[in-house]
């Protein structure tokens, strides 16, 4: 943290449920970043469905390629790491040296073992690989998806520096580089994959159609794309004043209680990414069938990009917000300020409704249409075949924010023990829904994964809460009702208009060509958004002017 800032200025006011400034602006300037990034990361996801294609073999063996660093991603920091470092490191501020030693010693030992471990896993590509995809895959698919898997195993590495140096920086409430980094990390890969619009290279081909050369730039610039990511925010903690100096040994340090607080976070992790395993082998052998019975189906890379739609809002609204939150709470909780740990768990639960439910809404009307337009070039009817999984995991847009902030909450307390409970009952639900959706019909498997999802987050985020209750006493959850009672009758107004609408354009717009589709998307979904958070509005629901306030401001600047 900066000399010109203490923490109360940085944190701004935080009595009772009074709007927080502050939060929204951190929240605005995060979300913008995550916002720039995750349009580059639809351009990404488009050229990439473009070059591979979306419903065949070739595909889903780079989708299962490139999966495999964000799931140790998660495994090793983005559980371990954001669970662990905001709290401790907060902590750790108040010691004389304003903590410098302890994230000099957590660097040293965490980057020694990132490296130690991104080494093994790379040598290990092949049978991660056959954990992965279907038993029934041919070997020469299963060969590509090794040799992808190779070039990207690297990106553990780079994944996990960027997440130890962004939560040093969340811990420092500086928030803009850490959101932006990864807008570098899409250009990067946007480049490679234009390499092959502009080559002479097969489009959408087959597995054997893939030589050395293609497999080498496919794989490597998305690995040096996440590389420059960790390494864009060299700079930003050289501004917080930080120096790295190699610190070892544990003794003193304080990690040894991190540390056990780490490992209930990577047994959480570690169970949410065994579902992960069982939805890649049935949704790739989903695939197989599929194609083998003549019929269109989704399989992973459908869900993959089904679920990059879904965590667009996600990412930009909630993650965002709670980002900014995690550390207040984190604080609050460290001075037992119970008060505003639950004010901040009722602004993290209502603030991302505003848009998040009227967004939810106009996603599921204009499903079709989205998925159209955010893949040009992919035939029709396989974007139709990823419209039922894009649906099922929408309905779960809210609720899975709000397990997303109940996890966050019990982490500022550093109790890893029931997130992990919370995590273990969560893969029961959804690993039940994908075993039922192996057995069904081969094109309709992903839609029950995304089914999955949807039911898993609500029962634990509503037991979560429940149990938050019985910690912390009354949580305030009357007035979260009652907001979400008004955004939902207003949402229920804005659809509605929304449908009209789209009957009546739809009858002089072509919504099968792309251009048709990009038109209907764009003016359905604004009329539900603008007037759902309008009407929201007008029924007094305050948390709509908290959340645009800071873009207001710009506006107003501007």
């Amino acid at each position: 943290m900066s000399e010109a800032a203490t923490p109360d200025e940085v944190l701004g006011e935080r009595t009772g449920d009074r709007p927080s400034p502050d939060i929204g602006r951190s929240s605005a300037i995060m979300a913008a970043g995550t916002l720039f990034s995750r349009v580059l990361g639809f351009a990404r996801n488009s050229l990439t469905a473009y070059v591979v294609g979306l419903t065949i073999i070739a595909a889903d063996a780079w989708n299962a390629a490139n999966t495999l660093p964000n799931i140790f991603h998660l495994l090793i920091a983005g559980g371990v790491l954001n669970a662990v470092i905001v709290p401790q490191i907060t902590r750790a501020m108040r010691d004389h040296d304003g903590g410098q030693t302890y994230i000099n010693r957590l660097l040293t030992l965490a980057v020694t073992a990132l490296a130690v471990i991104t080494l093994l896993l790379t040598l290990a590509a092949p049978l991660l690989i056959s954990l992965v995809v279907s038993s029934s895959w041919p070997p020469e698919a299963r060969t590509l998806a090794t040799a992808f898997a190779v070039l990207c195993l690297p990106q553990v590495f780079f994944y996990g520096l960027y997440t130890l140096l962004g939560q040093v920086l969340t811990a420092h409430h500086r928030f803009g580089a850490f959101m932006w980094a990864p807008a570098l990390a899409n250009v990067v890969a946007i480049g490679g994959l234009l390499w092959f619009v502009f080559s002479d290279r097969p489009l959408q081909g087959s597995v054997s159609s893939w030589d050395p050369t293609m497999i080498a730039v496919l794989g490597g610039s998305a690995t040096l794309s996440i590389a420059l990511q960790a390494f864009a925010l060299i700079p930003a903690l050289r501004g917080i004043g930080l120096r790295f100096r190699p610190v070892w040994g544990l003794r003193g340090s304080g990690l040894r209680g991190a540390s056990r607080m780490a490992m209930w976070a990577f047994g959480a992790v570690a169970v949410g990414q065994l579902a992960y395993l069982v939805n890649s082998r049935v949704l790739t052998g989903a695939l197989h069938a599929a194609e083998a019975q003549g019929v269109e189906g989704a399989g992973l890379t459908a869900y993959a990009n089904a679920f990059l739609l879904f965590m667009l809002p996600h990412g930009i609204i909630t993650v965002s917000l709670v980002t900014a939150l995690f550390t207040r709470i984190s604080h609050a909780a460290h001075d037992g300020d119970t008060p505003a740990v639950t004010a901040d768990l009722r602004r993290g639960l209502t603030m991302p409704g505003v848009l998040l439910l009227p967004g939810t809404a106009a996603i599921l009307l204009v499903a079709p249409y989205l998925l159209a337009a955010v893949l040009p070039g992919i035939p029709r009817v396989q974007v139709d075949a990823s419209v039922g999984v894009l649906v099922a995991m929408m309905l779960g847009l809210v609720p899975y924010g709000w397990f997303f902030l109940v996890q966050r909450a019990y982490y500022a307390y550093e109790d890893g023990r029931t997130p992990f409970l919370l995590q273990l009952l969560v893969t029961a639900v959804a690993v039940t829904f994908t075993i039922i959706g192996s057995v069904g019909p081969p094109a309709h498997a992903a839609t029950w994964v995304g089914l999955g999802q949807t039911v898993s987050n609500v029962v634990a985020a509503v037991l979560g809460l429940w149990l938050l209750r019985r910690r912390l006493g009354s949580l305030g959850l009357t007035r979260v009702v009652r907001t979400f009672v008004r955004l939902g009758l207003a949402t229920l107004v804005g659809t509605a208009v929304g449908w009209v609408v789209l009957r009546g354009l739809g009858q002089v717009v072509d919504g099968s060509t792309w251009i048709g589709s990009v038109v209907l998307t764009t003016v359905v979904g604004l009329v539900v958004l603008v007037l759902s958070i309008a009407i929201a509005a007008r029924l007094r629901v305050t948390e709509v002017t908290e959340t645009l306030e800071p873009f207001a401001r710009r506006l107003r600047r501007g």
